[in-house]
């Protein structure tokens, strides 16, 4: 072997060094680390059971509850925006939430083909747990007008959690600025919808279907036209959802009680017989 050949080769320098990321960061986390908390997020995956599918269940349910948050937060923008007058910047939290809702809605996948034997292999080491405590997703129900004081029965024991979901809970729901701000624009709807106590689940109102049966009538470009419109889009992804939880939920356990000691199955096919904003359902027959 020739002396040339026996030598190290030296490390090669990028042919573009000033186009080459820094990565030295030797004082401290990198600054993607201290923005998105990676190492945390990364760290709380605590599974119970050996069983390797118990990880995909985990993961999965701590996006869910990141999506829920953000959804939270959209819907909320939009309702303080609603509440200024201001449709255009409510419409576009709205819009930005249809996309995170199917974002949600595809995180069903990953569990979507479970067979009992598979859930059963880690459904033990749930407890008590269920995805009808999620506080996050509560608020969210709320915010669509699914209100219900006991559901805040069970975060009684996390102060901060329990103090949050009673705010929301005696808040206008985002239907409710909805309302308020179609009654503003001159609309007839009702004084006994306005003033109604918004800690209760809203229910239909004839004189709501008539107004948006107007409105649709109307011009569909008009700006409460593709209010309402967004809003729809809203509702048929929260209905797609909550089918999708049926449909996992019964492939994965059959009609068997559900963990937390609800009844399952049987509960869920309840709650995806609902419509969110029921009126922009039914006003349509009328148009």
């Amino acid at each position: 072997m020739s002396s040339q050949q026996a030598q190290p080769v030296a490390a090669q320098e990028p042919e573009t060094p000033d186009l080459a990321p820094k990565i030295d960061w030797s004082q401290g986390t990198t600054p993607y680390e201290d923005y998105v908390q990676a190492d945390v997020l990364t760290h709380l995956q605590h599974t119970r059971s050996d069983d390797p599918g118990e990880m995909v269940f985990l993961v999965t349910t701590q996006v869910m509850e990141l999506w829920f948050t953000v959804i939270v937060h959209e819907w909320e923008t939009a309702a303080n925006a609603l509440r200024e007058d201001s449709v255009p910047v409510a419409v576009a939290a709205l819009k930005r939430s249809v996309r995170e809702l199917e974002a949600l809605n595809a995180s069903w996948r990953p569990l979507a083909g479970l067979t009992p034997a598979q859930f059963n292999s880690y459904r033990g080491a749930l407890g008590e747990g269920s995805g009808f405590q999620s506080a996050m997703y509560r608020r969210m129900e709320f915010l669509l007008g699914e209100k219900s004081a006991s559901m805040l029965v069970p975060h009684r024991g996390a102060p901060r959690v329990h103090a949050e979901l009673e705010k929301a809970l005696h808040e206008p729901s985002l239907y409710d600025e909805v309302l308020r701000l179609l009654a503003r624009r001159g609309h007839a709807v009702p004084s006994a919808v306005l003033s109604r106590d918004v800690s209760l689940r809203y229910e239909s109102s004839p004189e709501v279907e008539a107004v948006w049966t107007s409105l649709y009538a109307g011009d569909e470009n008009a700006e409460l036209a593709r209010l309402g419109e967004a809003l729809t889009d809203v509702a048929e992804l929260v209905w797609r959802w909550r089918n999708d939880h049926l449909v996992a939920t019964r492939r994965a356990m059959g009609a068997k009680s559900g963990t937390g000691g609800s009844s399952g199955v049987a509960w869920l096919e309840k709650r995806a017989q609902k419509n969110v904003f029921p009126e922009l359902w039914t006003a349509r027959s009328h148009v």
